[in-house]
Formats: structure tokens, sequence, C-alpha cells
């Protein structure tokens, strides 16, 4: 007969579980997608293409960063010429 013990662990319990369920949202997202592709003429297992290529919009926002950064120069030039004209002005006259 074996004495209890206050540290003993019992081992955990095992199941042979598989969990089965059935996702509607999923299924309908997968037929929307097939549908879509259908429609797009995209055949089955090939990737989808992108018509729009890389570095096309890049190009576009880099230019007007040129065109805000052109401006703020401008700006900064138009007044350091009138602080020197102003100090121009107190100092000489």
């Amino acid at each position: 007969m074996a004495l209890p013990s206050f540290f003993k662990i019992n081992k955990h319990k095992e199941f042979n579980f598989i969990p089965r369920y059935y996702d509607e949202k999923k299924k309908n997202l997968e037929e929307r997608i097939r549908s879509i592709e259908r429609e797009m003429g995209v055949k089955e297992g090939e990737a989808y293409r992108p018509t729009i290529r890389k570095g096309q919009m890049s190009s576009y926002f880099r230019g007007g960063k040129r065109k805000a950064h052109k401006q703020s120069n401008i700006r900064l030039i138009i007044i350091l010429l009138v602080l020197f004209f102003i100090s121009y002005l107190l100092f000489f006259y």
C-alpha cells in the first residue's frame, strides 16, 4: 500500500477528439472570390496580376513633395528679404 503524497501531480487526460465545424462566412467568401475571378477572367490556379506597376504612384507623390519644398524655399527667401529690408531701415535711417 502506497503512502499518500502532498506533492503528487496527476497525469493529464488525453482525448482523441478532432473538431469539425462548418464556417458559413468562410465558404461564402471563397464562393465570392471564385465568382469574381471568373468575371475578371483569371484562370484557376493563376495568380492575379494588377495592371498598376510598382513605382507609378510613388513618383506621383514625390512630385507633390517637390512642389511643396520649392514653395517653402520661395517663402523663406521672401521672408529673409523683408527682414533684411527692415533691418536696413532700422540701422541706416
